[in-house]
Parts: structure tokens; C-alpha cells; sequence
């Protein structure tokens, strides 16, 4: 079955929309969007050191991106910058210092564009491989920090004086980010993995009235996101992460109408 290159695409895409979706609402709950881009900018840098090194590429992304993570909560503990400086500073420069290095390494070809949009149709079967177990471990961490870190998302302190060491779970939370940023790369493309984490969540906030029924309606709109998305790829020959992304905007718009109806029906 996985012989077809559109099937694997379809399989992985569906996978990746699996955990961002839930990862997403808390993107969203927390107002991380800018911290999510400067952990995908980051990526590039962590691909480049990959092939240069003959490095497995998503281990190298996740270890590059954590330890961006690091450097920025390094950074607010020593300078007074606020954080959308500092998350500015670090996304800009490692996604810079990723195409220096890139220009040094003339004797490997890249392909720049598939890194920076994707290339779905690319994946093969060990692909899937890591994007399944590596999702259903995230998800699975994601279950045990659950409670601490959406007590944290409500109210910082009260997570703090109930002993749910909302710190530690916002240090796991990051380190998630990366992961998924890794696994998903070869698929979206480092600039549009942030969209795929926040479109959808976004989506769903507009329908739902509650959380569990944001994270259910942000998974749903991933996966019809991924379906519309290499479809439509397929049938007009557009790029399948942009289209991915494009029917996930497609999808945010329709939802708007919802809101507007709940304003109408509460006047």
C-alpha cells in the first residue's frame, strides 16, 4: 500500500495533523505563535549541521531547536530585552546562520525550497515510521503534563500553589514543539509548520465552547486540512505544504460564519 507516494503523503500528513492539533491549542492558549517560528527557523540550522555531518535530520532539528529554547530562557534571565525582541533576534539569526552555512557546504546539493515549504511527496516509509511512533510519543508526554500545564495556562500561581510545577511542564511543552517541528519538517517546510500548528487551533476556537471540544475540532480541521490540501495539490499541481496550509486557512475562514451566527443569535 505504501508503494504510492501520494498514499505514504496522505498517511504522514494525517500523523503530523494527529499532534498538532492538540499541541496547537496550546500554542494558541499560551500565545506562542512567535515562539513556535523561531523554533521552525531554527530547524534549517539543524539541517544543515545534519547533512554536513551525515546526521540523522530530525534528531539534529530537535536538538538544535531545544537548544534554542534554552538560549531564550537564558537570554530573559540576563538582559531586559522583552520576549518578542529576543524571539525576533533568535529566529532571524539562526535562520541567517543556517544559509551561511549552507553556502559553505558547496559540495552538498540542497534543495532551499522544499526545506522552506516541504515536500510531502517525498516521504518514504521510514518516514512514516518516525512521524507515527515519535507523534504517539508526544502525545502520550502531552498526557502526563496535561493537568500542569493547562493549570498553568489558566492561572500560573494557582498551578504553582497546588504543587503542579507548572515550570517543569513548560520546559516539556518547549521540547514537544521541537519534536514536532522535526518530525514534520521534510513535510511542511520550516516556514509553514507554525501554520499548521496555529491554523487549525485557531479554527477550532471559533466553533468550540469549551477545550476538549477545541483540541477535538483542531484535530478534525488538520486532517481535512491535510485531505483538501493534497487533493487539491494533486488535481491543480500546486506545492502540497502551501496547499496544506492554504485549506487550512480555507477552513479558519469558513468557521468566521459561525461566529458571526452566535453574535446574530445572542442580539
Amino acid at each position: 500500500m505504501f508503494d504510492d507516494f501520494f498514499i505514504r503523503a496522505l498517511v504522514a500528513g494525517l500523523g503530523v495533523a494527529f499532534v498538532t492539533g492538540p499541541l496547537g491549542c496550546f500554542v494558541v492558549w499560551r500565545r506562542l505563535s512567535y515562539f513556535g517560528d523561531t523554533l521552525a527557523h531554527s530547524a534549517l540550522l539543524g539541517v544543515t549541521i545534519a547533512y554536513s555531518l551525515e546526521f540523522n535530520i530530525a534528531l539534529s532539528v530537535f536538538i538544535i531547536s531545544s537548544l534554542i529554547a534554552l538560549i531564550l530562557v537564558q537570554l530573559q534571565n540576563r538582559t531586559n530585552l522583552p520576549g518578542d525582541a529576543l524571539l525576533g533576534l533568535l529566529a532571524h539569526s539562526s535562520l541567517a546562520v543556517g544559509l551561511v552555512v549552507i553556502g559553505f557546504l558547496t559540495f552538498i546539493r540542497f534543495d532551499v525550497m522544499g526545506l522552506l515549504f516541504g515536500d510531502i511527496l517525498a516521504v518514504t516509509v521510514d518516514d512514516l515510521y518516525i512521524i507515527w511512533i515519535g507523534g504517539a510519543l508526544i502525545l502520550l508526554i502531552l498526557r502526563l503534563i496535561w493537568k500542569g500545564l493547562f493549570a498553568s495556562t489558566v492561572n500560573y500561581e494557582l498551578a504553582e500553589a497546588e504543587g503542579l510545577n507548572p515550570d517543569r511542564a513548560k520546559a516539556i511543552f518547549t521540547i514537544l514543539i521541537a519534536a514536532i517541528i522535526a518530525i514534520s519538517i521534510k513535510m511542511i517546510g520550516l516556514l509553514l509548520i507554525t501554520g499548521m500548528l496555529i491554523i487549525p487551533a485557531a479554527m477550532a476556537r471559533n466553533i468550540s465552547d469549551s477545550p476538549q471540544k477545541m483540541i477535538i475540532y483542531s484535530i478534525i480541521g488538520g486532517l481535512l486540512s491535510v485531505i483538501i490540501g493534497l487533493f487539491s495539490s494533486l488535481e491543480f499541481n500546486t506545492p502540497s505544504g502551501p496547499s496544506i496550509i492554504a485549506a487550512a486557512l480555507f477552513l479558519f475562514v469558513i468557521s468566521l460564519f459561525k461566529i458571526k451566527q452566535t453574535i446574530k443569535l445572542k442580539n
